[in-house]
């Protein structure tokens, strides 16, 4: 990368092609070659939405128009590539004639992303980790820090893009810099900072072979096409005066409604300046001030890459949807249920999965996607702590989805699917029972419910794989495969079965001899008698009641046996 950081052509991003190869580009390299490259290597898991949302995304969009139909999207998809002419627009909007001169990060008069000459009002600069959540700075102190807050983190030109991004989108609601030129700040500070906007979300983002394929799927069909005025953030300066909106490219900033998909995209929701300095290695960013930037007032409805939690009486002056977050601790595949929640809930309370999931089910339907496409869902999100001002946890997974799944007429298959789900909390649910009697019956308590280590979290990590087998392996059933679809449940609850019985067992050992005789519990009235024989055979009912296929076969076989 040049010494201007020229995003377009610098080596930002590294890539990983259908081929393995791996391989440096720039926006414009990752852009043409789409077709070619199998997925982005990225820093972290919450990096990927960044860079489609904060880059690659607004650029296609702006430089070629959204699908304005399901068959318009139906045949930029089955192509599989950007044509001769789509290359010609998205080279001309990246050109020295029209924005390419806006991608420049270390630009003197407009940086990308940036405020240039930004000063704070104390003079002071900070080091370069702010912009990083797994490294110290200031309040935010992870227990494993390679660096602490008085050590420079030297980053790459192309490193420092990325952070820079991934702080408008992420960054946490702590106390921020107060600027120069910001009215809004006091006391050398800004207040009541709200995290980044993806920090409120539950990130969704489906993935495909490639990634013209994924940005494909994250391409929302528009029938009217953009809004009216509706410009990224190098644009800023082509925005109606009438909508209100503040330059990004100044230290003030508003609370504001985005305007459109573009600017929902590239939200600029913190004022930067990065600092550089000379090394052996070259050019690197080792300061930065991060300041307050423009607060989201809502979450607009068209938000394409979060889940929704519906309400149906919500409180006065809240909306009927909200976005819904991940829960921390668990695996993409027991979330299913709101991924594959493809209509509103009929009655009451209750979850919606994203508008581009729902979007997929539709060309599905419409026989636009093939029900064998090979869809993947990457989650992403971070949990905060402390008034959101530090990042306490981040949540990254990813999954094969069976398309079929996202059919909101057919629910054969969505239904298998959350049935093998529950089965497994349920499961779950039985083996903290039979640790909680055991416990009582060696004359302790049950676990509260938010302290120590439950066998449950076990088990359930021990699934993961079994249940990204099932779902890759259902990509390929279709509706007339009854019967396979029965043996996969079968095979399903075995597995759940064997993987059960592995930490009932393990419980079991770890009982001192004392369960075995056990304990009477009184209860006002009443007598529990607990001990290990009898727990035991409670949680191989529950089994034999959540497994019913499993335990099914196991008869069948015995008869056979005895026969």
């Amino acid at each position: 990368m040049d010494g201007a950081g020229d995003l377009v052509h610098g080596a930002m991003l590294t890539t990983v092609d259908v081929d393995g190869a791996t391989r440096h580009v720039g926006l414009l390299g990752a852009l043409s070659e789409a077709h070619r490259i199998r997925r982005l290597e990225l820093p972290v898991h919450t990096m990927l939405p960044v860079v489609l949302r904060q880059l690659l995304l607004p650029v296609m969009f702006d430089a070629l128009g959204m699908p304005q139909s399901r068959q318009e999207w139906g045949e930029r998809f089955c192509r599989g590539k950007f044509s001769t002419e789509e290359l010609m627009c998205i080279s001309q909007y990246l050109g020295p004639g029209r924005y390419g001169d806006r991608f420049r990060l270390f630009d003197t008069e407009r940086p990308f992303a940036q405020v240039a000459e930004l000063k704070a009002l104390n003079g002071e600069t900070k080091s370069a980790a702010q912009l990083v959540p797994s490294m110290a700075s200031g309040n935010n102190v992870p227990l494993f820090s390679a660096l602490c807050e008085t050590d420079d983190l030297l980053l790459t030109p192309g490193d420092a893009s990325l952070w820079l991004l991934h702080a408008h989108c992420w960054d946490t609601a702590s106390i921020k810099t107060g600027a120069e030129g910001d009215p809004q700040a006091k006391n050398g500070k800004t207040t009541g900072n709200p995290t980044g906007p993806l920090g409120q979300l539950g990130v969704i983002v489906p993935t495909g072979a490639t990634l013209y394929e994924t940005l494909l799927l994250n391409t929302p069909v528009l029938p009217d096409g953009l809004r009216a005025g509706d410009r990224p953030q190098w644009a800023w300066d082509e925005r109606p005066a009438s909508l209100g909106c503040t330059s990004p490219a100044t230290p003030a900033w508003s609370e504001r409604p985005a305007s459109g998909l573009l600017d929902l995209l590239t939200f600029q929701s913190r004022r930067v300046r990065l600092f550089t300095c000379e090394t052996e290695q070259g050019l690197r960013v080792n300061r930065v001030i991060v300041s307050a930037g423009d607060r989201l007032a809502r979450t607009p409805q068209d938000e394409p890459h979060t889940a929704w939690q519906h309400t149906a009486k919500p409180k006065k002056g809240q909306p009927h949807q909200r976005p819904r977050r991940h829960t921390s601790g668990r695996a993409a595949w027991q979330g299913l249920s709101t991924l594959l929640a493809m209509t509103l809930p009929e009655q009451g309370d209750g979850p919606f999965t994203s508008l581009l999931l729902q979007q997929i089910g539709n060309l599905q339907a419409d026989e636009v996607l093939s029900p064998r496409y090979p869809l993947g869902v990457e989650t992403s999100g971070l949990e905060y702590g402390t008034q959101s001002a530090v990042v306490e946890n981040a949540i990254g997974d990813d999954l094969p989805l069976p398309v079929n799944a996202l059919l909101a007429q057919d629910k054969w298959l969505r239904e298998a699917l959350l049935e093998c789900v529950e089965q497994a909390d349920r499961v779950a649910r039985a083996l903290d029972g039979l640790n909680n009697d055991l416990r009582r019956a060696a004359g302790g308590d049950p676990l509260p419910r938010d302290k120590g280590s439950r066998p449950s979290a076990q088990f359930l990590h021990s699934l993961d794989g079994t249940m990204r087998r099932l779902l890759v392996g259902l990509r390929t059933v279709g509706e007339d495969d009854g019967d396979l679809l029965e043996r996969a449940q079968l095979a399903w609850e075995q597995c759940v079965q064997i993987a059960a019985n592995r930490e009932a067992d393990l419980l079991l050992a770890a009982a001192p001899p004392r369960t075995v005789v056990g304990r009477t519990v009184k209860n006002g009235d009443k007598e529990f008698v607990y001990r290990s024989g009898k727990a035991l055979g409670i949680f191989r009912a529950q089994l034999a009641e959540i497994l019913q296929r499993a335990a099914q076969e196991r008869r069948a076989t015995t008869q056979e046996a005895a026969a």
